[in-house]
């Protein structure tokens, strides 16, 4: 996940990518769902267990927009419906239990009422052992032209060893198009699966974005 700000001061972005190590998380696609993002399989006779790999990532509400790695996008967009805040729906989570990885779930907010800001959060295994969960939280004020990624991983390793430190500054340009080509060919050849962008004018709401399917043309 990668949230920022565009250069011109008005213009949030958003990317969100996934990867694919195994057949069973090769076979997805990203595909529009009104202002949200869905995944889907591309062959159902290839699925062999959808309850970490099918979810929504990106939910658009009034004055928000969450993404996510997994379906604690719809825990936060349940608790901001209901008054409730970004923090609060995530400590109700904890890492995926997908051992012995135990993927950390990664989750990103951008709030456009009452002026811009994003936030990112991790929450990942805290002893190895799949019993503690650490959460973390990081709150952004906006700088032109900069962003910040997480990630699940930080590295190849048995197990994969979760992402480490604090998020990752990266440089956000004006144009969505350079971005995502940029990000897209930036990550594994192998292992990349689909990339959604989004940039939202702060005042408005409306938005632009593009969308990769390695396996699928655009929809």
């Amino acid at each position: 996940i990668a949230l920022g700000l565009c250069p011109d001061g008005k213009t949030a972005a958003l990317a969100y990518f996934i990867m694919g190590r195994s057949a069973n998380s090769r076979n997805r696609a990203f595909v529009r769902n009104g202002a949200d993002l869905g995944i889907r399989v591309l062959d159902e006779q290839k699925l062999s267990d959808p309850s970490l790999i099918l979810y929504a990532p990106v939910r658009t509400l009034p004055g928000a927009t969450v993404v996510t790695n997994g379906d604690q996008t719809d825990t936060v967009r349940e608790a901001l419906l209901s008054g409730g805040t970004f923090e609060q729906a995530l400590r109700t989570r904890r890492f995926e239990p997908d051992a012995p990885h135990y993927t950390p779930r990664i989750s990103g907010l951008m709030r456009f009422a009452g002026g811009f800001s994003y936030a990112l959060s991790i929450i990942k295994c805290a002893d190895g052992a799949g019993k503690a969960a650490l959460h973390q939280f990081f709150e952004y004020e906006p700088v032109p032209g900069l962003g910040h990624l997480i990630h699940t991983y930080r590295a190849d390793g048995t197990p994969l060893p979760s992402f480490a430190g604090e998020p990752v500054p990266v440089r956000v340009p004006d144009d969505i198009a350079a971005f995502t080509d940029a990000l897209w060919n930036a990550l594994n050849e192998e292992h990349k699966v689909a990339l959604y962008a989004r940039y939202t004018d702060t005042a408005s709401g409306a938005y632009a974005d593009r969308l990769f399917n390695k396996y699928v043309s655009e929809e």
